[in-house]
């Protein structure tokens, strides 16, 4: 999914939610540090959470779907930092 097609989505709580997934997302990309990656992975997941467990999902809706499949995403990025410590 592309920028624009995050545009679109039209949901009070993905466009909130969305940019301080954004701006978490920058964090992990900028910092070099391991115990800083996971500080703001596991930051990530708690915005994702919010995204993933909307009380106003609806499956039919396209927005939704593609709201649970963007938050599954992140979420399973922030896993595979989380897990990448145990590496370092």
């Amino acid at each position: 999914m592309d920028k624009e097609q995050h545009e679109k989505i039209s949901c009070p709580v993905f466009q909130k939610q969305e940019t301080a997934i954004k701006d978490i997302t920058d964090k992990i990309n900028k910092t070099e540090r391991v115990q800083e990656k996971v500080r703001f992975a596991q930051e990530l997941q708690k915005e994702v959470d919010v995204l993933l467990s909307c009380p106003d999902y609806k499956s039919e809706s396209l927005d939704c779907e593609s709201c649970r499949f963007l938050g599954e995403l992140r979420k399973r990025t922030a896993e595979l930092i989380i897990k990448a410590k145990k590496l370092a």
